[in-house]
């Protein structure tokens, strides 16, 4: 699932490649509104958008959002929720499409913007008003916007596991299960710890860990991809899905235990204090 650092690059590419470009025509695929799409402006996706002009593209929380200028009225926007495997691929015209590719968006720079959905569980809303979308209405901040007291704070609100709150869009906005995992290990968390048995030490140090483990792995993406923002690159990560491989800090071999249809990956001799049983 693309999480803050993923969708972060993909938001400084998209930057670069698609502002001010203009939609000269979309198709979806199969012919006629693929399950992705939710258009909550009756306009229909297609007639909608051929014509209008990307003004801007922002990352909120695991959204991307999109600004749309057409040549007359108010703008309107396109917002992407990609979920377990919504990716967006630019590609030239002509070049093969992957597989699953549900929306094809042709620019007048000569490029094409694709959304690709292995799984069919991303949404691909069309708003005029993004903050109407509930989701984003109740998210917590970005976490590189939030100051040490107000995550100490913020943290005082949540009662239960610490992963199970750091993974909560309304605490903070964009972290998911794998980084929620990169962020406890740096910060020698056991991600079972109840967030009231945490000292203040470990507060700060679970603050700093989430600024440097997110920050780390953007510089990391950035450099692994460049512009093949459909590709995944996460070889880089100290824990997540790394069951049985030495801890990168002590050796110990790295835990795993599926709870919730989850998996958490976390090592056993770094991150002390859970009497969770697993690998």
């Amino acid at each position: 699932m693309p999480e803050l650092p993923e969708l972060e690059v993909v938001r400084d590419v998209l930057q670069h490649r698609v502002i001010g470009t203009t939609i000269d025509a979309v198709q979806l695929l199969p012919p006629g509104a693929p399950i992705v799409v939710r258009d909550l402006t009756n306009l229909g996706l297609s007639d909608a958008l051929t014509g209008v002009t990307i003004a801007n593209v922002v990352r909120r929380g695991k959204f991307l959002i999109f600004t749309l200028n057409p040549s007359s009225g108010d703008s309107f926007y396109l917002v992407i929720n990609p979920k377990l495997s919504g990716r967006l691929q630019l590609a030239q015209v002509g070049e093969k499409r992957m597989a699953k590719t549900h929306i094809v968006f042709s620019l007048a720079n000569g490029s094409e913007l694709r959304y690709i959905d292995q799984k069919v569980m991303g949404q691909v809303y069309l708003e005029r008003d993004p903050a109407e979308i509930l989701d984003v209405k109740q998210m917590g901040p970005e976490p590189f916007d939030i100051s040490l007291a107000d995550f100490r704070a913020r943290l005082q609100k949540f009662r239960g596991e610490i992963k199970g709150i750091l993974t909560r869009g309304d605490f903070v906005a964009g972290i998911g299960n794998a980084y929620a995992d990169e962020i406890l290990w740096a910060a020698k968390i056991h991600p079972y710890r109840k967030k009231t048995q945490l000292t203040p030490e470990e507060i700060e140090r679970l603050y700093r860990a989430m600024q440097s483990t997110l920050r780390q792995a953007i510089d990391h993406i950035q450099a692994q991809i460049g512009e093949s923002i459909h590709l995944e690159q996460r070889d880089f990560m100290a824990v997540h899905m790394k069951t049985g491989e030495p801890c990168p800090r002590c050796g110990t071999p790295i835990s795993l235990v599926g709870a919730n249809q989850r998996i958490t990956n976390f090592c056993r001799t770094c991150q002390p204090g859970g009497l969770i049983k697993g690998m």
